[in-house]
């Protein structure tokens, strides 16, 4: 059975004790308030705002365990798959599956970010991780100033592989975006089509079916707004959230690198009352004095109060 991720599905971050271990409680209060809001598809664990590169193996699955356990049942835990080699990845999607994840995001081999890939490649990886695991498998497009962003052949030939159902477009160049979207939809009707376009959500939002994004941590209900006005066309309503978030964008993922927008967002989740503390993991380093009262004031400007979550 196909999921439908047709909405928002949040990246959601790993929150780390003070001490620098999984916290537990938090994730908690983290996934259950997440999966209560209508329009929250899936959350999708151990990806770039989940420091899922930076945890042990054991870590990664206590991770999908504890978000599969904080929403019960009401969505599926989509998982992160970043292991360099096929079968390293495989065997990673496989262990992702019995800890209780219902599709794996692919992320491309890190050694292409640098090098490129060759001809062929990127379509070995996703049939041998869905062939090992029969994990369910979302597309992940690279952004196009890297080595790692797939060109629209070798998206097309991905996109009617076996497993996968899905894909995540992050291109970040709007003259390919106009051109492979909508080759992807012709090619793939059922194909569902996610933008991860973080700091620029706006010229995206009329052409998806959802959003698959580290910024569903911090502002879920604005973004399922902002999703229902894409899908209505309704740009003036589309523009009207844009400009409610605008503050929060710049202060979240508009710094010096997209790195920091991990932290940003745990800043974002304090000011929200799901965490106490902005805790990270090296390499990502705290942000510069200051950058937690911008964060708050910016989420004030925009009406995202603190919430009340029972978990």
């Amino acid at each position: 059975m196909t999921l439908d991720l047709r909405g928002l599905s949040p990246a959601p971050v790993t929150p780390f004790t003070r001490d620098g271990d999984i916290d537990f409680d938090a994730i908690a209060r983290l996934g259950s308030w997440l999966g209560s809001i209508d329009g929250v598809k899936s959350l999708v664990v151990l990806g770039h705002a989940g420091e899922g590169t930076f945890l042990t193996i054991d870590e990664q699955l206590d991770v999908i365990r504890a978000f599969r356990d904080s929403v019960e049942g009401r969505i599926p835990i989509v998982a992160g798959i970043t292991g360099e080699g096929n079968k390293v990845a495989a065997l990673e999607a496989k262990r992702a599956v019995e800890a209780g994840a219902e599709a794996g995001l692919v992320y491309p081999s890190h050694g292409w970010l640098r090098f490129g890939y060759q001809k062929g490649a990127p379509q070995t990886r996703y049939r041998d991780i869905y062939d090992e695991s029969g994990l369910p498998l979302i597309l992940f497009q690279y952004p196009d100033n890297t080595k790692a962003t797939y060109d629209l052949d070798t998206q097309l030939e991905i996109a009617g592989q076996d497993g996968v159902f899905a894909t995540k477009n992050g291109v970040r160049n709007m003259r390919r975006w106009y051109t492979e979207i909508p080759a992807l939809r012709a090619a793939y009707p059922e194909l569902q089509i996610l933008s991860c376009h973080d700091e620029y959500l706006l010229p995206t939002m009329f052409d998806v079916d959802g959003l698959l994004v580290g910024y569903g941590n911090i502002a879920p209900e604005l973004l399922v707004e902002l999703i229902q006005a894409g899908k209505a066309q309704d740009y003036a309503r589309a523009h009207a959230i844009h400009e409610r978030l605008l503050p929060v964008t710049k202060n979240v993922y508009h710094r010096g690198s997209h790195m920091e927008g991990t932290v940003a967002l745990k800043w974002g989740l304090v000011h929200r009352g799901i965490l106490e503390h902005a805790t990270v993991r090296t390499p990502l380093l705290p942000l510069p004095d200051g950058a937690d009262s911008e964060i708050a004031a910016a989420f004030a400007s925009a009406g995202l109060g603190r919430v009340t979550v029972t978990a």
